[in-house]
């Protein structure tokens, strides 16, 4: 049995990509810009982040032009909403296994680790 840490995603457990990921699930999609204001990350910032989750396959950019302005569009892929309900799963057993141990119970169920 291995600890849920090793189920962490490592293109995803960055906070800056769990935020745009997040971000991405919680709606159909997101414009560059209110994802940038929203995680107070710069553009050059924001788009490297945005090249990881790309590549894992986890997000996709559509760029349009909206007022003659140009427009990127972030969305989720089905791949990203799995992987995103994939890490949320790992991180609920982590905190649970945390929360057994400060509440003084036995934590061995879920990680099958001796009590520290």
């Amino acid at each position: 049995m291995s600890h849920p840490t090793t189920r962490l995603d490592p293109a995803i457990h960055q906070p800056a990509r769990l935020g745009i990921l997040t971000a991405a699930c919680e709606t159909k999609r997101i414009d560059f810009v209110s994802l940038r204001e929203l995680l107070d990350l710069t553009d050059g910032n924001l788009s490297r982040h945005l090249s990881t989750l790309e590549n894992a396959g986890y997000v996709k950019t559509t760029k349009t032009f909206v007022d003659r302005k140009p427009r990127t569009w972030i969305s989720a892929t089905p791949a990203g909403r799995k992987a995103l309900a994939d890490e949320l799963a790992a991180l609920r057993e982590i905190v649970g296994a945390a929360d057994a141990d400060s509440a003084g119970r036995d934590p061995r169920p879920a990680t099958g680790l001796a009590p520290g």
